[in-house]
């Protein structure tokens, strides 16, 4: 009497190929879709307070520098962008500010939340300039 296949030859290969498939999958995910370095234009709500920043991003994988440009003067910033969610930190006449968000599936939008030291916190948003408008 003969022993039979623990997996037919069709089956174990469609095994291995959605294993494949599933890791593919699983490593995209861990990376952004979209570089998110250029000028962004943000509008930042802090209660009584309001702005209209200019933030300049440039992402180097998970590594981001740019500067900060608005009511507080100008200020070079550091952070970290790993999937769709980005954070970053500058000085601003004595206060550290904390930005911290999410940036839509193409990279042309984000949103999230601001805080100015022990001063203010609040929300922002921030839409990519147009590339056009770059050069």
């Amino acid at each position: 009497m003969r022993c039979p296949r623990l997996l037919p030859s069709s089956l174990y290969l469609s095994t291995i190929l959605v294993s494949v498939l599933v890791l593919v999958v699983l490593s995209l995910a861990a990376y952004p879709a979209t570089n998110i370095s250029g000028t962004w234009n943000a509008k930042v709500d802090l209660g009584d307070y309001s702005g209209s920043p200019t933030f300049v991003l440039k992402q180097d994988g998970e590594k981001l520098t740019g500067t900060y440009s608005g009511k507080l003067g100008d200020a070079d910033l550091t952070g970290t962008v790993k999937g769709d969610k980005v954070t970053f930190d500058f000085d601003a006449q004595g206060n550290k500010v904390h930005y911290e968000g999410k940036v839509n599936a193409d990279g042309t939008a984000m949103e999230g939340t601001c805080d100015y030291g022990s001063e203010f916190s609040g929300t922002f948003t921030a839409k990519k300039a147009d590339k056009k408008a770059e050069k």
